[in-house]
């Protein structure tokens, strides 16, 4: 083996299969380490592809299309309301994550990965126990372990009793039916994505969040292009509102709702999907037992390499700190496996992409405009408004912006951000741009094809040098 017989002999256990999880112990197995992975889930996936982002991924290119029929009839051709066949969309959806985790499956055998389906704990600093799904118990001695437990939706104490009108995101992913009307409690990701599925299906979707704007953390001139398009697909959207309480009655979700001003209002509800946050799984995993430390919220503390303050056990993903992102997961995995490998790594991204897959979509890397406003950092910021993007106006999508923040004293791109049709596939530029530490002359001497989304990219840093052939500022002389 290339990395040597004695590296070969190390004994891993992974506990948690998710996107953090199963990366990391097929990278531990692709180097000749004895793994073992641990979930709770028949094959490996964990949230991401069971209840996260992938069936809620499926759904809204569902939803993406039901719109772009409807707004066809703007250019000439019209289409039939949709009928929605929601069995089969369930289906559908269903059999992608089963496309998907099978396909894992099958990976994990040619890896040679072991696989315990159960719930472990950690025993001591070198074993587990791991509750089987079958039955009985299997005890796992190990030289290091990674914990890549996830997270779990926040359920704020709002609800009076049980309610089978109350979902959370895993139970909103299976469209039981669709709502005359929903109320969405949280303007984050989860609840503007969600709520966007159930309002493409015909609800009446009410999003309330208790800060004063939407997606709180992204920057506003991105999330006011988002908004002017959600107002429209939203029956109401209630910011500086806060969610008191709900009980059911007579089938019915009676809500009460706060302002400012303490001023409490009611509405009824059909059904209700609460989604403030989600918290790590860092509980009931025995880590007493270890020399494992959390924070006052629950994440595990680990250092630049993934490693807890136990010098065996490892931590990556949402159990691990936030930004909670399945792709962070992943690139955590391949640090603490290198760790374990002996080699120098460490995880310090310059730019980590967010995207939320909206109708239009919103995403941003590295640092935000709000973020260095917040710290006093000075900053440059350039916008290109897709108005003035040829390929923006073929496909009716001129609502779309991009900006880039550079650092003054070097013209470096240190941040980015995208509002409009296919923002989470072009985030990947500009999130290889902060990486390879390009400057604003450097993307605007790209040569990018014509007519295309992308350009923008290059605009927005023509624009900088008040160069843009589509666009002119006045107020920008370079």
């Amino acid at each position: 083996h290339e990395y040597g017989d004695k590296m070969s002999q190390k004994k891993v256990v992974v506990i948690g299969a998710g996107p953090g999880g199963y990366p990391a112990a097929f990278r531990a197995a692709d180097l000749g380490m004895d793994v073992t992975l641990v979930d709770p889930a028949s094959k490996p996936g964990g949230v991401c592809l069971y209840v996260g982002c992938i069936p809620s991924k499926a759904l809204l290119h569902a939803a993406h299309t039901i719109t772009e029929a409807s707004h066809a009839n703007e250019y000439g051709v019209k289409f039939d309301d949709p009928q929605i066949d929601l069995e089969k969309l369930r289906t559908w959806k269903d059999n992608v994550v089963g496309k998907l985790t099978g396909g894992l499956g099958m990976l994990m055998k040619q890896r040679k990965v072991k696989y315990a389906q159960g719930v472990a704990s950690f025993s001591s600093s070198n074993q587990v126990i791991v509750q089987l799904q079958e039955g009985g118990e299997q005890i796992i001695d190990f030289d290091y372990a990674i914990i890549a437990t996830g997270s779990i939706p926040v359920l704020p104490p709002i609800v009076e009793g049980e309610s089978t009108l109350v979902m959370d995101s895993t139970s909103a992913l299976e469209i039981p039916d669709v709502p005359k009307n929903l109320l969405v409690v949280g303007g984050g990701y989860i609840g503007l994505e969600l709520g966007t599925v159930y309002a493409s299906l015909g609800t009446k979707v009410t999003v309330v969040e208790m800060t004063s704007g939407l997606l709180p953390g992204a920057d506003r001139d991105l999330v006011d292009v988002l908004k002017s398009d959600l107002d429209t697909r939203f029956d109401q959207i209630l910011l500086n509102t806060r969610v008191e309480k709900i009980s059911e009655k007579s089938g019915k979700l009676r809500v009460t709702l706060s302002d400012l001003e303490k001023t409490n209002s009611n509405m009824t509800f059909d059904k209700a999907l609460i989604a403030v946050g989600r918290r790590p799984m860092s509980k009931n995993l025995g880590l007493e037992n270890t020399n494992v430390k959390t924070n006052e919220r629950g994440f595990v503390q680990i250092d630049k390499q993934c490693r807890t303050s136990d010098q065996n056990i490892f931590a990556i993903g949402d159990v691990a700190g936030e930004p909670m992102l399945a792709h962070k997961a992943t690139s955590e995995a391949h640090v603490a496996v290198d760790v374990i490998n002996g080699k120098p790594e460490s995880f310090d991204p310059l730019a980590i992409p967010a995207v939320v897959f909206t109708e239009p979509e919103l995403a941003w890397t590295g640092l935000s405009e709000l973020e260095a406003r917040q710290k006093n950092w000075e900053i440059e910021v350039t916008k290109f408004p897709w108005a003035a993007s040829g390929r923006a106006t073929t496909m009716g999508k001129k609502k779309g912006l991009t900006k880039l923040i550079s650092e003054p004293s070097t013209n470096r791109i240190i941040g980015a951000g995208i509002v409009g049709n296919g923002a989470g596939e072009m985030i990947a530029e500009a999130t290889l741009a902060i990486e390879m530490g390009t400057k604003l002359d450097d993307m605007k001497s790209v040569i990018h094809a014509h007519p295309t989304l992308s350009e923008t990219f290059m605009e927005s840093a023509e624009l900088f040098y008040n160069q843009s052939p589509h666009f002119y500022s006045p107020k920008r002389k370079k």
